[in-house]
C-alpha cells in the first residue's frame, strides 16, 4: 500500500509540475515602475513579464482575434478566431492594437477597428491570461495629416507650443479610453502602452529629422505627465527605436528610466536574411545590455516577414535563429491586414507548416503556457 501512495504522490507532482499553474508571492514595495501609483495589478502584469524569458519567449500578432487573410470578426463575435490558431490551435499570448484617431474621438482606428469592438477583445483576452499591448499612430497635430505626415510638429505641442491645447485634448481623449478598459469586476485592466514607437527612423513626425532629440524627449515625458494628470494608473510603459546601430542609438531618445518600464526594439527582414538575421543579434544585444544595466524586461515589439506568402522556412531559418536564448520576453509578429500586406502567417500561407514546426520549438510560448505565469500579493 504505501508504495502505491508513494506512485500517487509522484504521479500528482508530475501533473502538476507538467499543469498547474506558475504562482509566485511578490510585495508591492519591491517593484518600482516609472508611474509611482500604478495599480497593483499592473505591477503583477510587471513582473509577470520579467518572469517570462525563465521559460521562453511569448508569441504576440497584431489584432489577433480582430481580423486576418479573407476574415473579419463580427462586432459581437460568438467565438475567438485567429489565424495563429487556425494554422496552430493556439492563441498568441501577448496581443497587440493601435489607438490611430483615438486622439480624433473616432469611432474606428486607423486600420478601420471599431473602438469598441477592440475594447470587448481585450477584456476577453484579458480574462484568458493574455498581455495586451497598444501602439499609437496618432495623426499629425499641425496639419492633421497621418502619422506619416513628416512636417514638424512636436515643438508645437509641448508645453508653450500653439497646438498645445489640441494635444492636451487629445491625451484627455487617450486617458478615457485606457480608463475604460475594465475587467469583469469593474477594475482596470493593465496594459503595454508603446508611444512614439521607431523615432530613429524618419518616416513618422516624431522620428529623426523631424524634430530634436531633446524634443523628442519632453514629448515623452510631458506626454507620461498629462497621463497622470488625468489619473491613468494602468500602464506600462515600452520604449521601442527601429533597427539601431548602436548603443548611443538607444541613448539618443531616451527619455530617462524614471519614464520608461520596458525596453523593445521593432525589425522587420529588409534588406534580406543575412541583414535581418544580423540586425536582430545586434540589437537584441544591445537591449540585453541596457535591460540588465537598468533592470527592466525587454522585448522584440515589432518585427514580420515584409515579403508575404514568400521563404517556406522564414519561421525556423529566419525568426527562431535570431530571438533562440536572447531573453526577450516577447516576439509581437505585425498585422495580417490583406493578401498583398500581411506579416505573419494564416492557414494557406506558404509558411504555415515551418510555422507549426515553430510552435513546437520548447522556447515558444504561447496563450495556455504564459497565462499559468501568476503572482499574488
Amino acid at each position: 500500500m504505501k508504495y502505491i501512495v508513494k506512485i500517487g504522490i509522484l504521479l500528482t507532482f508530475i501533473v502538476c509540475m507538467t499543469s498547474c499553474k506558475s504562482t509566485y508571492r511578490i510585495n508591492l514595495e519591491d517593484i518600482h515602475l516609472a508611474n509611482i501609483k500604478a495599480s497593483e495589478k499592473t505591477k503583477i502584469l510587471y513582473e509577470r513579464i520579467k518572469s517570462i524569458p525563465n521559460d521562453g519567449f511569448a508569441f504576440g500578432h497584431q489584432d489577433a482575434t480582430i481580423y486576418g487573410i479573407n476574415w473579419k470578426q463580427p462586432d459581437s463575435p460568438l467565438k475567438l478566431r485567429s489565424d495563429i490558431r487556425d494554422v496552430s490551435g493556439k492563441l498568441p499570448a501577448v496581443h497587440g492594437y493601435d489607438l490611430g484617431h483615438i486622439e480624433l474621438n473616432h469611432s474606428f482606428n486607423l486600420d478601420t477597428v471599431s473602438f469598441v469592438l477592440m475594447r470587448d477583445q481585450v477584456k476577453k483576452m484579458y480574462k484568458k491570461g493574455a498581455i495586451i499591448t497598444f501602439s499609437w499612430h496618432l495623426d499629425n497635430p499641425v496639419t492633421d495629416g497621418s502619422s506619416w505626415d513628416t512636417t514638424a510638429a512636436v515643438s508645437e505641442i509641448l508645453k508653450g507650443g500653439l497646438k498645445r491645447e489640441k494635444y492636451e485634448n487629445w491625451v484627455s481623449r487617450l486617458s478615457i479610453f485606457f480608463k475604460s478598459l475594465k475587467d469583469e469586476k469593474d477594475q482596470p485592466i493593465p496594459v503595454v502602452f508603446r508611444p512614439f514607437h521607431e523615432m530613429n527612423g524618419g518616416w513618422f513626425w516624431w522620428g529623426e529629422g523631424n524634430c530634436s532629440a531633446e524634443d523628442y524627449k519632453e514629448l515623452w515625458r510631458q506626454t507620461f505627465m498629462l497621463l497622470q494628470q488625468n489619473n491613468v494608473q494602468n500602464l506600462l510603459f515600452a520604449y521601442s527605436p527601429n533597427i539601431m546601430q548602436s548603443k548611443e542609438d538607444f541613448e539618443r531618445y531616451y527619455p530617462g528610466d524614471e519614464y520608461v518600464d520596458i525596453l523593445g526594439v521593432d525589425i522587420y527582414n529588409y534588406g534580406g536574411k543575412e541583414a535581418f538575421l544580423r540586425n536582430i543579434k545586434t540589437n537584441l544585444e544591445i537591449l540585453r545590455s541596457e535591460a540588465q544595466k537598468r533592470s527592466k524586461p525587454y522585448a522584440l515589439t515589432e518585427t514580420g516577414n515584409i515579403n508575404p506568402g514568400s521563404d517556406p522556412d522564414w519561421w525556423t531559418e529566419n525568426l527562431y535563429p535570431g530571438i533562440k536564448d536572447s531573453g526577450i520576453a516577447w516576439v509581437l509578429l505585425w498585422r495580417n491586414a490583406r493578401l498583398d500586406h500581411y506579416f505573419s502567417t494564416y492557414k494557406d500561407d506558404v509558411t504555415a507548416e515551418d510555422f507549426r514546426e515553430f510552435e513546437k520549438l520548447e522556447e515558444t510560448l504561447f496563450l495556455d503556457q504564459v497565462k499559468k505565469i501568476n503572482f499574488k500579493l
